[in-house]
């Protein structure tokens, strides 16, 4: 299946770069958190870059379902991200606050590639991307919820 719908295939790109930057800072983050919470957000840290990584196979496998090649280096995928991080986390409250920005931006682009999928009428896509901010906002629920 091809898709003429250029800003469709660009926005499921994007996608997928901002996906990677996230699951490689969570990852970070799992490898380096300190402090009375480690155990808890090293767990924590654990599932939820677990989640990305097979989230990040399901989108690339999408693009190729549409025709095209999925970003494929690192470099491509961290330039479909955006800008990077300002500065490295300094304590475990401030990854927790730097993952609640960071899936908030993530939740942002995956609400304009849903508007964009819906727009190409591509109903697999857009349930994907459902499914995909469903499970950030989920996590964001958690991240601010102090329970953490």
């Amino acid at each position: 299946m091809t898709t003429e719908n250029g800003s469709h295939i660009e926005s499921l790109k994007v996608v997928l770069g901002k996906t990677f930057r996230l699951y490689v800072q969570t990852h970070g983050y799992h490898w380096n958190v300190q402090g009375p919470q480690f155990l808890k957000l090293h767990e924590l840290f654990e599932e939820q870059y677990a989640n990305m990584w097979e989230a990040l196979d399901e989108v690339a496998e999408r693009l190729r379902a549409l025709g095209v090649s999925a970003p494929g280096t690192v470099t491509e995928l961290m330039s479909l991200a955006g800008e990077p991080e300002e500065e490295k986390a300094q304590s475990a409250d401030d990854m927790v606050a730097k993952l609640i920005q960071a899936h908030s931006a993530l939740a942002e682009c995956l609400r304009g590639a849903f508007k964009d999928a819906e727009d190409a009428v591509d109903d697999v896509t857009a349930g994907m991307l459902t499914d995909r901010l469903t499970w950030h906002e989920k996590t964001l629920w958690m991240l601010r919820s102090g329970s953490v």
